[in-house]
């Protein structure tokens, strides 16, 4: 397999069946074999989620209970055979093009981790969200750039893509659940030396988001505790040969 599209979703089943066929017909276009992996994080949606990734063709995984969108990632990633590894968010929001580009800087150009950064010349985003999600987007990204990734990344653009050894090295020892898995993932990257690029990304649309600003902040904050907490213990460090 040559692509894995992960999918993350949380009563997202109305939001997949309408962004799903164009995107499928997108990916058709590329010419290269890929699958699709939705995992459905706890829906008490009675299968609706399930029927809509049988109807498209799709791999799905169910979570029994909610357990996080990085829980989520996590498990589509660790079920995935492709040799390049993109995750995204349920209603598919930036321009379909980007999934080339990203492609081309992991396959061409040899990148380990590319991502979406929305704050790149040539993205278009933060005009088009509300208010107050940019402000708690911005308060955040301030912090996590102070604290924990060097200022340098836009960890929360909710697109990331892996070379398959690199995906499987980072998901195996990632432990946040939450929305702040982004930024773990990044920090063990930054840990690794692996080879980052930034690539802008454009809004496409915007539906069926599940981030409360207020409600989300709170353990977002802790979590960021958390991933300097595991980094002290070690936990980060890659393991000795046998």
């Amino acid at each position: 397999m040559y692509l894995s599209i992960i999918i993350p979703s949380y009563k997202g089943a109305s939001t997949l069946n309408n962004q799903l066929p164009g995107f499928i017909e997108y990916l058709k276009s590329l010419k290269t074999d890929f699958e699709i992996i939705i995992v459905d994080d706890g829906s008490d949606d009675s299968g609706k989620t399930a029927a809509v990734a049988k109807k498209h063709n799709c791999i799905f995984y169910g979570n029994v209970i909610n357990e996080g969108k990085g829980s989520a990632v996590r498990k589509g990633m660790q079920l995935a055979t492709g040799q390049y590894r993109i995750f995204t968010d349920v209603d598919i929001p930036f321009e379909f093009d980007a999934f080339s580009r990203f492609l081309q800087y992991l396959d061409t150009k040899e990148f380990d981790v590319v991502v979406g950064d929305r704050t790149l010349p040539g993205s278009s985003y933060f005009a088009e969200i509300p208010a107050l999600r940019k402000v708690g987007s911005n308060i955040f990204s301030f912090i996590v750039g102070r604290f924990v990734a060097g200022g340098h990344f836009d960890t929360q653009c909710g697109m990331k893509g892996f070379k398959a050894d690199v995906a499987n090295d980072l998901f195996s020892i990632s432990t946040i659940d939450g929305f702040a898995f982004d930024v773990e993932l990044l920090y063990i990257s930054l840990k690794r030396n692996y080879d980052i690029k930034r690539l802008p990304v454009v809004l496409r649309c915007q539906e069926g988001s599940t981030v409360n600003v207020l409600r989300h902040g709170l353990g977002m904050l802790i979590d960021l505790y958390n991933i300097k907490w595991n980094h002290i213990q070690g936990r980060y460090k890659k393991q000795a040969a046998q």
